[in-house]
């Protein structure tokens, strides 16, 4: 099973540090990452997306799957591996397995112009360890499982796409 937490922050800069604590909690073994990003957007409401130089997650179909999940949540072009049907039948599984209209709406509110986010997606986690690291830096968080079996239909859902 996967956790896809996703903080909001006011501001960049905190974004920023709490992005870097996540980073370090991962090298500390606190959490176990397959996908992390730092999510900002400018004034003009446009969403930029930056990611650990080396990807987290531990094989194709996974970074594929992350990669995905976040142009379903931040409107990110996803290389056009989605087209028509096949966004529908994405977005149909994304919705069963706790990432629907309403999940996507309310991540979408959190970030609006000057606003950013943290978003990882973590197989295990120290959860005490990791709150209190976190706790800091506030923020408003969000949070869905995903079974290993969505992740896997999922997966196969995007090769199939």
């Amino acid at each position: 099973m996967s956790d896809l937490i996703i903080i909001g922050y006011d501001d960049h800069g905190t974004a920023q540090r709490a992005y870097e604590k996540v980073v370090a909690l991962g090298h500390d073994h606190i959490v176990e990452l397959t996908g992390l990003a730092l999510v900002t957007v400018d004034d003009e409401g446009k969403s930029h997306v930056d990611t650990p130089g080396r990807m987290v997650a531990g094989s194709a179909a996974a970074g594929a799957l992350w990669g995905t999940l976040l142009g379903v949540l931040f409107l990110v072009p996803v290389a056009g591996i989605l087209i028509g049907g096949a966004l529908g039948a994405l977005m149909g599984r994304l919705g069963k397995s706790g990432i629907d209209a309403s999940f996507r709406d309310r991540v979408r509110s959190m970030l609006s112009p000057g606003h950013a986010a943290v978003v990882l997606m973590a197989t295990r986690m120290t959860e005490d360890k990791f709150s209190d690291a976190m706790r800091p830096f506030g923020g408003e968080v969000l949070q869905t499982s995903l079974s290993h079996e969505d992740e896997r239909a999922l997966a196969e859902d995007l090769r199939a796409a």
